[in-house]
């Protein structure tokens, strides 16, 4: 049966892979709602913006009166919120603009969703679901070994954490004290197609093309369980159809890498797939630099309540993910030269003040 999806943050990379896929594998209609940050981007969505079954809005989801505007004229059954300030480094930076989005803007969109639902008639009301999208960051960092789970406790380190873990609450909290009908996911280390060059394994391929530094922080000792962005689609679409009422869901690759293995696996692609005389061997491109602050050793997900429950398990390695995400970004040069053209250019961010 055909639903209307509304999806915050459409435009983002993990949000873009939803949509995209939501248009090309069901029969259900989408409205993005996005605000068209310096992370989002039209591109990502050409694919299928001349669907009849898709819909762009550019929103705020801090403006409170335009949220309850659009929910009540859209009249969806799921919504998938995956608007957010996402980069750490930036939260370092700028850490208001953190809690304004990602704490205020998800209050902000509860408080017109829990509305909206009030007002459905019983049957809508069953089956409504506000499906919010979060980040294994929030459970802190991990030691050598264990993996987070989805009752671990909650030990957030930096701004951007910070933010989701109180984004995260306030979403049990509008489940338990009001009854909406919420689901929770928090997800590994993404990467694949269409991510903002200024994340590690998209900026590494881009700079390691263009034979400039290939900046790894530390040591590059630091471990990140990886997740194909197409495979959290998937993961993020079962659950938002099949999840269980107020339960949290944790989304993860078993694909646990140091930092400076992913850097150099990168470079042996980029070696393979871009040969070049005049910069090859591009591992003689990286550096080390200052670490940043408050830097989490380790995350690694126990993904394995979604795959009892709802059979999800991811379809790539690290090693197919990785390959078919070089061959993307040595195919889509004009998708990200109009992106570094723009607000991003390649700088460091993350410094604290």
């Amino acid at each position: 049966m055909a639903k209307r999806y509304l999806v915050t943050g459409g435009a983002g990379f993990i949000g873009s892979a939803v949509v995209r896929k939501l248009i090309a594998s069901t029969p259900h209609e989408v409205l993005v709602v996005d605000k068209l940050t310096y992370a989002g981007n039209l591109d990502s969505l050409r694919s299928v913006a001349g669907s009849d079954r898709y819909r762009f809005m550019r929103a705020d989801i801090v403006d409170a009166e335009r949220m309850k505007t659009v929910i009540n004229e859209y009249q969806p059954d799921v919504i998938m919120h995956l608007a957010a300030e996402s980069h750490v480094d930036r939260s370092i930076h700028g850490p208001g603009v953190f809690v304004q989005t990602n704490v205020v803007g998800t209050f902000t969109l509860l408080q017109a969703a829990l509305a909206y639902w009030s007002r459905l008639d019983a049957a809508r009301r069953d089956t409504f679901r506000f499906h919010h999208i979060s980040t294994d960051e929030v459970f802190g960092s991990l030691g050598h070994e264990g993996f987070f789970h989805e009752e671990y406790p909650y030990q957030p380190n930096s701004p951007y954490s910070a933010s989701k873990a109180a984004s995260d609450h306030f979403v049990r909290a509008w489940h338990h004290t009001y009854g909406l009908p919420t689901l929770i996911t928090n997800c590994s280390n993404n990467y694949g197609p269409y991510h903002f060059p200024e994340k590690l394994i998209p900026l590494m391929i881009l700079n390691a093309l263009e034979g400039k530094p290939l900046p790894v922080y530390g040591k590059g000792e630091n471990v990140r369980d990886w997740l194909y962005v197409e495979d959290h689609a998937d993961a993020l679409i079962l659950v938002a159809g099949k999840g269980r009422v107020g339960e949290n869901y944790n989304i993860g690759g078993w694909n646990e890498r140091t930092n400076i293995d992913v850097v150099r696996s990168i470079c042996q692609l980029v070696d393979e797939m871009a040969p070049s005389n005049a910069i090859a061997p591009r591992e003689k491109l990286i550096s080390y630099v200052t670490d940043r602050p408050g830097h989490d050793l380790r995350y690694a997900i126990d993904a394995s309540k979604i795959e009892r429950e709802l059979g999800w398990r991811p379809s790539e390695t690290f090693e197919t993910g990785l390959r078919k995400t070089v061959s993307w970004y040595l195919d889509n040069q004009a998708w990200w030269e109009r992106v570094r053209s723009g607000v991003y250019q390649g700088e460091r961010l993350g410094v604290a003040i």
